[in-house]
């Protein structure tokens, strides 16, 4: 059999300029598809929605990452935060849950809302997990903070206090209830819970003032917003609800270790360690068209390493370890798969005081 040479190249020409047309038709779809994006944001406003008070964390956070995210949207939106305080960032989930998906209302609530849909908290009326997740700007460690004024300074000073100590909350299911109650029901701790504060601002500012003796969220939070009496002495880190002793407190006892039993150290990982890496979460409603959804999880994530925002986050003291949209999604849909029986002990300690 003989090989026509001549009629060979031909193929390979033409092969090859089938490819480059195909390149070149694949270029501009792509370059269609980055106008009609950048056309779509083009002088927008895209709210960001924060369900906790001014001067929280939640709030810090929020306002320094909208400062810079909308450089990274195509079309370059103006990027507002909006807070929405109420029943522990609740109402702002449930109001970014039911907003327009059309990409233009971003939702940061605390993660530890799949909690309460896990548990069947009355409230928590619509699935969570159906949410569009965007990303988290960094991963959240939970310890507990008291005034020197309190007259607890030590984990051993709490345990033999007298009277229950006065922890702040601000709704159940939420990190600052699940750790106090931990700490009472499963460590054994005498602990009085103060719930239904606005946000953590109002925690602090209530431990300020006597009110409170402190209570326990982010460390993330903590060191930036309450720096002031942290440095001073008059604010005490008194026990880490994390799995190892963070590089900042070293010397402050885990709450891991103040149990003795297998059952106790799975449910203080499973209440109060399984969302704080998640916690300070952005999401958009379901139906949030696919293409603008991966429009924000792209431009959330090259803020997160663009360096005038990090100049920015160091100069306000904020910690920043982002977590993308997409696993983000996988450590919500993890709870869902907790062993009956653990849920069942988690929901007799998280909501039966």
């Amino acid at each position: 059999m003989c090989f026509d040479s001549h009629r060979g190249k031909k193929l390979v020409t033409l092969a090859f300029i089938l490819a480059f047309s195909f390149c070149l038709q694949g270029a501009a779809n792509i370059a269609a598809l980055a106008a009609e994006q950048s056309a779509f944001y083009q002088d927008k406003v895209v709210r960001i929605v924060v369900g906790a008070a001014p001067g929280g964390g939640f709030d810090v956070y929020a306002r320094a990452i909208a400062r810079h995210w909308g450089k990274h949207i195509p079309g370059h939106p103006r990027l507002l935060v909006e807070n929405q305080a109420g029943a522990a960032t609740l109402l702002a989930a449930k109001n970014a849950f039911r907003a327009n998906p059309d990409g233009l209302t971003i939702g940061n609530f605390i993660a530890d809302i799949a909690l309460g849909r896990l548990l069947k908290q009355p409230g928590v009326d619509f699935d969570f997990q159906k949410f569009q997740w965007i990303g988290v700007p960094v991963k959240d460690n939970i310890v507990c903070a008291l005034t020197k004024a309190s007259g607890v300074a030590s984990i051993e000073a709490w345990k033999t206090s007298k009277t229950p100590v006065k922890l702040g909350g601000t709704g159940r299911l939420v990190i600052t209830d699940n750790a106090a109650l931990v700490l009472k029901h499963v460590i054994g701790l005498p602990v009085h819970l103060v719930s239904g504060y606005a946000g953590t601002a109002p925690i602090r500012l209530a431990a300020e003032s006597g009110e409170l003796a402190g209570g326990c969220w982010q460390w993330e939070s903590i060191k930036p917003t309450w720096r002031a009496g942290l440095q001073s002495g008059d604010v005490n880190i008194i026990v880490q609800m994390t799995s190892q002793p963070l590089t900042d407190l070293p010397k402050v006892p885990l709450a891991l270790n103040l149990v003795n039993n297998d059952e106790a150290r799975k449910l203080i990982t499973a209440a109060v360690q399984t969302t704080p890496p998640i916690t300070r979460v952005y999401a958009v409603p379901p139906g949030t068209p696919k293409d603008r959804v991966n429009i924000l999880q792209a431009s959330f994530m090259e803020t997160m390493k663009d360096p005038e925002f990090l100049a920015d986050a160091k100069k306000s003291n904020l910690e920043i370890d982002p977590t993308s949209g997409e696993d983000a999604g996988k450590a919500i849909n993890s709870l869902f798969q907790l062993e009956p029986n653990l849920v069942a002990k988690m929901k007799s300690v998280l909501l039966g005081d």
